[in-house]
């Protein structure tokens, strides 16, 4: 191959490489909104805006090692805690977000903090699939390692 021709191919991959990279960090940033949005309705008890970002079979394993699948199953159980815990919050701090080669799957790892809770906080993990160019949650894990 000439150099002629291998110039604008290698000009061409390049492109094609940044723009994916600017997608991943768009697509980061929109994870980390979503977070917070989310940790702004838990805030206000507000189940709806935190059950939003969660798909249909969600599923979430609670500090304490409680598993429960679906969405609504799930927005049941925090209702029923904000119902009986009137000052109950929670706030996820993403460390990391990582998005997936086939930009459709991510991985959101951070720390949880409490209050008024049975932990003051620990650890959480996520994951995230974008469906229909939104992303929405599939699983998390919170593992509880700070006592009261």
């Amino acid at each position: 191959m000439s150099f002629l021709f291998k110039l604008p191919l290698l000009l061409l991959l390049s492109a094609l490489f940044a723009f994916k990279q600017t997608d991943y960090k768009a697509d980061i940033e929109i994870i980390k909104a979503s977070r917070a949005a989310s940790n702004n309705a838990i805030a206000k008890h507000d189940v709806e805006g935190i059950s939003k970002y969660w798909l249909p079979d969600f599923t979430q394993t609670i500090g304490r090692g409680i598993t429960t699948t679906g969405k609504d199953s799930i927005a049941a159980d925090w209702k029923q805690l904000f119902k009986i815990n009137k000052t109950v919050a929670y706030v996820r701090t993403p460390v990391t977000i990582t998005i997936g080669d086939n930009g459709i799957m991510a991985w959101e790892t951070g720390n949880w903090t409490a209050t008024n809770s049975y932990s003051k906080g620990g650890n959480y993990s996520a994951m995230w699939r974008k469906i229909d160019g939104s992303w929405k949650l599939q699983a998390e894990l919170f593992v509880s390692l700070r006592k009261l």
